[in-house]
């Protein structure tokens, strides 16, 4: 019929009520012959039905499939019309369990800028009750570090560590892992670029003046391991996997990250750690002195907590001066300098104080400017 107007009842007369109706795919959308130059009004193929309580309608009763219509033209609500109220209707959903569409999970996140932003490799962090809490972002690759991330590293620990209000620091990994290592597909095939970005992160790490403590859930692995161990403590939860692999690489470990391990773990286990690239499970990790604690499943983040809040209530005079001795013999002037600390703070009247009668110690001492 070419050139043909139809009326707007013509394909979808006004139907009464009919409670329960289970409509037939075609019902809406007969299969129509061509009509070359056919102009369709706008409720040709979206009518407005009256209430059908019950109503199921066919997965194609909303958008029919439809003759070839060459020259047709569609008003813009002829799929997707205006319905009336129809409670207890369903629209069937073919590729949903049962054929009935889901809904979103309560909480998810809607897709968006946010969402988007929340995959972005990335170092978290905050500060709270003198705890600060750096958390390595990277989900799409379980947590590995990007060039921009080892580059990020340093200048945050230095920014925590002059704050007067952080008395310790954990680091952690995103979800259920720690950090794989680094992030192999963002770095070009040198070993300057490979090691170059990871040291100076770790040597920062291993230089933060004040307790750090790294949470490790799931793997913890190369330039992740090689993060934790340059924390004064590593708490573990149960099933964590453990490896220091530049020998799958072709990499050399570096002469102070080797030290390290070794003043771990001892030098027979960072031989089988760094000669073989295996990992190893908590168990052994705690047997070799790798990690400190192993907690059973979800009970990490609560030691954790609770450890960290022992930690900011001791002495930081204590600690920085025990954290200077640790790493290594101590120059006579630095210890002249302690001695000096010690005595100007005031921290030892304090803690007797504090015991003897019996209350929680204040203690107030801070590093000197400069």
């Amino acid at each position: 019929m070419p050139g043909a107007v139809l009326p707007p009842d013509a394909l979808a007369p006004s139907l009464p009520p009919m409670p329960g109706a289970v409509l037939p795919p075609d019902a809406l959308a007969p299969s129509l012959p061509p009509m070359p130059g056919a102009v369709l009004p706008p409720d040709a193929l979206a009518p407005s039905l009256p209430p059908m309580p019950g109503a199921v309608l066919p997965p194609d009763a909303l958008a029919p499939s439809l003759p070839p219509m060459p020259g047709a033209v569609l008003p813009p609500d002829a799929l997707a019309p205006s319905l009336p109220p129809m409670p207890g209707a369903v629209l069937p959903c073919p590729g949903c369990p049962g054929g009935v569409p889901g809904r979103r999970p309560s909480g998810a996140p809607r897709p968006g800028p946010d969402t988007i932003r929340r995959m972005e490799p990335c170092l978290e962090h905050e500060v709270a009750d003198g705890i600060a809490t750096v958390v390595i972002r990277h989900p799409a690759k379980r947590n590995a570090m990007t060039p921009g991330m080892w580059q990020a590293l340093p200048p945050l620990l230095d920014r925590l560590a002059a704050d007067p209000a952080v008395g310790a620091l954990v680091l952690t990994g995103h979800g259920d892992t720690f950090c794989a290592g680094a992030d192999i597909g963002s770095l070009n095939a040198t070993y300057e670029e490979t090691t170059g970005l990871a040291l100076p992160a770790e040597e920062a790490l291993a230089a933060f003046p004040k307790p750090t403590l790294a949470a490790v859930r799931g793997y913890c692995v190369g330039g992740g391991c090689q993060l934790a161990a340059a924390c004064d403590l590593r708490f573990a939860e149960e099933g964590a996997r453990f490896g220091i692999t530049p020998a799958k690489l072709g990499i050399v470990y570096s002469p102070g990250s080797t030290r390290r391990l070794v003043e771990l773990v001892g030098p027979a286990t960072a031989k089988f750690l760094l000669f073989s690239g295996e990992l190893i499970d908590t168990e052994r990790a705690l047997r070799t002195g790798l990690v400190d604690e192993v907690l059973p499943a979800g009970g990490l983040d609560k030691r954790v907590a609770e450890f960290a809040r022992v930690l900011v209530s001791r002495s930081r005079l204590t600690q920085a001066a025990a954290k200077e001795f640790a790493a290594g013999p101590a120059a006579p002037d630095r210890v002249a300098h302690w001695r000096e600390q010690a005595r100007l703070s005031e921290e030892t009247a304090e803690g007797i104080a504090a015991f003897l009668e019996r209350r929680v110690p204040r203690f107030g001492w801070t590093p000197p400017a400069g």
